[in-house]
């Protein structure tokens, strides 16, 4: 996985100590984790947990979860399973954002 610099790129000067956890332990040291989960089903289960609670950051983990492999079949599967268990408006806000980012023409 490339270098994450959203945490110092965005909250750098505000909050130096929360961009480096985020930059450096959480995608530098958890998501690195390989051995352990892949980053595909890190994707997934990150995607997952971000739609249930209804997050902005969602739209940035589906680009991720899209470029760690997982197809646009697999993410309406996702979707649809958790409209379900995490409530149709938000399965309907992220079909939005996934159609934009698992466009077709790509």
């Amino acid at each position: 996985m490339a270098k994450q610099t959203a945490g110092r790129d965005n909250l750098g000067e505000f909050s130096p100590q929360f961009a480096a956890l985020n930059d450096d332990v959480l995608f530098g040291e958890v998501w690195d984790r390989e051995k352990q989960l892949s980053l595909r089903d890190r994707s997934l289960i990150t995607v997952a947990s971000l739609l249930t609670q209804g997050v902005p950051q969602l739209e940035a983990h589906l680009t991720i979860v899209k470029q760690n492999g997982v197809t646009k079949e697999e993410i309406v599967e996702l979707i649809t399973h958790l409209a379900f268990y995490a409530g149709w408006p938000k399965a309907w806000s992220a079909f939005n954002l996934a159609k934009e980012i698992f466009d077709e023409s790509e």
